[in-house]
């Protein structure tokens, strides 16, 4: 599969190919395609914060509150990329359960 999106992130938030340059797989296959990254953002952002929270709180022996606040700023510089990996992962597994016919 080649590239995703047309640059990286440390420019700025990527625009995606609207199809693979390699194999002419369309990206998005319809309207609200990524709904379901959202999800999958989602998901991988709570367990991020949860662990960041933990170690937090085994090493410092704060609040949990005040572990919970300071996990979440610890977690907003991720939150991009989580974003665009929670894209890919869900392209991904919509070709394993759905795969695009091509004619």
């Amino acid at each position: 599969m080649g590239g995703i999106f047309r640059y990286s992130i440390f420019r700025g938030f990527p625009k995606m190919h609207e199809r693979c340059p390699v194999c002419d797989l369309r990206f998005e296959r319809e309207p609200g395609y990524f709904l379901g990254a959202m999800y999958v953002s989602y998901a991988l952002g709570v367990a991020i914060i949860a662990t960041f929270a933990a170690l937090l709180w085994s090493v410092t022996g704060w609040w949990v509150t005040k572990d919970i606040i300071w996990a979440v700023v610890l977690f907003l510089p991720l939150a991009p990329t989580i974003t665009l990996f929670a894209r890919v992962l869900w392209i991904y597994l919509d070709q394993t359960i759905d795969p695009e016919r091509r004619p």
